[in-house]
C-alpha cells in the first residue's frame, strides 16, 4: 500500500503558483497586443470568409454511392 504522506514537488507547487497569480503580472506589450488582435480578429474573420464562400457547396446528407458531393 502506497505512503499517503508523499512530499509534493518543489517545482509543481511553484508552476501552480505562478499560474494562480498569472493575471496579476500581465503586462500589455506590442507582441501580446499582437497575439490577441490575431485570436480576436484575424483568425475569426479567416474562418468566417470559408464559411461563407463554402455555404451550400456541398451536400453531404443522403448521398448514395457513386453520387457526387459537389455541387454547384
Amino acid at each position: 500500500m502506497a505512503h499517503l504522506n508523499v512530499k509534493p514537488d518543489p517545482a509543481y507547487l511553484k508552476l501552480q503558483a505562478m499560474n494562480k497569480n498569472r493575471h496579476q503580472y500581465f503586462r500589455w506589450t506590442p507582441r501580446t497586443a499582437r497575439i490577441t488582435f490575431m485570436y480576436v480578429v484575424v483568425v475569426p474573420a479567416i474562418f468566417g470568409y470559408v464559411a461563407y464562400k463554402t455555404d451550400g457547396l456541398w451536400d453531404l446528407r443522403a448521398k448514395r454511392k457513386g453520387d457526387t458531393v459537389w455541387e454547384r
